[in-house]
């Protein structure tokens, strides 16, 4: 039996889901990886002839659930919906030319440095800022820009610095979010995600008789707003995975754990086996998850090592460019999800460094030389994330990464895929490889009583963003760079 198929012969989990639903409450569906969430969807939308609206994290995965839901449930997206109701008044403004954020900054009156601590802030941080700050505004759930939607800056974080910051930024960030209220012209590039802003804040009542949120876990702060507002006339359904909720660095946020609903839950998964199943366990406990999968015990899913897999999966974007490096000269044909367009954009900011240049790359906007960018790696404690960046850098030049970004093929055309973990999420693929790049945790300051060293506790992001990793492959999975939890005293939960 096809996971896809199984609908035909529901699940005991899916058959309440269906009865809950029916007795009209408002749910919370807990869906582990590979449960078959959507089948589900489509099984209680199928159980009524009420008017319903499907609500998807992006447009494929709306026009996939349209051709598998009835005709009284209309699928979109929650940007469609403020599109028909607000976002085409501003048609004109939509898909204008790209241009320099110092540009932009530049036509809302930002013409000078600012001084906060040490540090002179140019015209081009100071309006790269501006355009963060207010793109933190529109994932809120806030109505108007305050501090709280600055974004903190390397270099600058302490209280103090951050009140600086704020008092530069917040008066242009304004600026900027009263010249997008202007539907014909504006110096401010019209996004997407304005006009969803300004349909929640006008507080929006979505005609239908049930709501079903997908992706839950990832919904940013506006959309859950403008969904759970709608439980005076509507029966509310979100479904997601809280394990999975791995995007809180671009603004969403598990709503699945606050919601007042029935808790429900998936568990079944139809993409691996038992095997595979333990392995996910392991992650679904050190993350505190309210599930926990069962592998379907026909499919033989098996952990080994693979030395040509389909995709490998990386913590980071330098994790993957090591990756396409790797692959690139053992001769294979190699796809990078995604594209090469973040790779590609790091090498250029680099260039610029080792010529003396500043870069307007977000991550390095406040270093004037490569050399300062290889001091603060390597000697500050914020900045040690950016050592596997120099590091690569170093061994590899800026020239040669860029080489290998054009050499890349797409993914059909491909005999490996890389990936990021985060850009992996909804995928599979038949043999999976974990990156190097996933480290253990540091040890404890203080050793044991014998003085041996203690492992560091697993930080539950961390566990989110393996338990997405491991559960990308249905026939074998190579644990690679996560290998080590086998070791790690948290690792082998009861």
């Amino acid at each position: 039996m096809r996971w896809s198929d199984h609908v035909l012969n529901p699940t005991d989990e899916q058959a309440h889901a269906a009865d809950r639903f029916r007795a009209g409450d408002h749910i919370a569906l807990q869906a582990g990886a590979g449960t078959g969430k959507t089948t589900t969807l489509a099984l209680l939308a199928t159980g009524t002839r009420r008017r319903g609206r499907y609500l998807a994290f992006n447009k494929a995965i709306a026009l996939d659930a349209a051709s598998r839901f009835p005709a009284h449930v209309t699928c979109k997206t929650a940007h469609s919906l403020a599109y028909a109701a607000v976002g085409h008044r501003y048609r004109s403004r939509l898909g204008s030319a790209r241009q320099p954020s110092w540009k932009t900054g530049q036509a809302l009156g930002i013409t000078k440095a600012v001084r906060v601590g040490d540090n002179d802030l140019s015209v081009k941080v100071l309006s790269h800022t501006v355009l963060k700050t207010l793109t933190r505004f529109c994932y809120s759930a806030d109505p108007a820009i305050t501090s709280r939607h600055i974004p903190q800056l390397r270099g600058l974080d302490n209280a103090d610095h951050h009140k600086q910051l704020a008092a530069a930024v917040l008066p242009f960030a304004r600026k900027a979010w009263k010249d997008l209220q202007r539907p014909e012209q504006g110096v401010v590039r019209f996004e997407h995600d304005h006009y969803l802003k300004m349909w929640a804040l006008s507080e929006p009542k979505i005609d239908a008789d049930f709501l079903l949120l997908d992706e839950a876990q990832d919904t940013n702060p506006v959309v859950e707003q403008v969904f759970t507002a709608q439980r005076g006339h509507a029966q509310l359904v979100m479904v997601g995975d809280s394990a999975q909720a791995i995007y809180g660095w671009r603004g969403a946020t598990d709503v699945m754990t606050r919601f007042d609903g029935i808790p429900l839950a998936l568990t079944q998964s139809f993409r691996f086996g038992p095997h595979l199943a333990r392995e996910a366990n392991r992650w679904l406990a050190l993350a505190g998850a309210p599930i926990r999968l069962q592998g379907t015990e026909t499919i033989p899913t098996r952990l080994d090592t693979v030395e040509t897999p389909d995709a490998v999966l990386c913590r980071t974007n330098i994790g993957a460019m090591t990756q396409v490096l790797t692959h690139l000269q053992a001769g294979r044909r190699v796809a990078l999800t995604g594209g090469g367009d973040s790779l590609r954009s790091l090498a250029l900011a680099a260039q610029d460094l080792k010529n003396g240049r500043p870069t307007s790359h977000p991550e390095l906007l406040l270093f004037s030389s490569w050399g300062e960018l290889q001091d603060y790696a390597a000697y500050d404690p914020a900045g040690a994330d950016l050592q596997p960046f120099v590091d690569l850098i170093d061994t590899h030049t800026p020239d040669a990464l860029l080489a290998a970004v054009s050499q890349l093929v797409d993914e059909q055309n491909a005999q490996v895929t890389v990936s990021t973990a985060h850009k992996a999420k909804g995928r599979e693929w038949p043999t999976v490889q974990i990156g190097h790049d996933f480290r253990p945790p540091k040890d404890a300051e203080e050793p044991d009583a014998q003085g041996r060293p203690v492992p560091g506790p697993i930080d539950d992001a961390e566990a989110r963003l393996a338990y997405v990793a491991v559960t990308r492959a249905r026939g074998c999975l190579d644990l690679g760079g996560l290998a080590w939890i086998h070791d790690h005293p948290a690792g082998n939960p009861s």
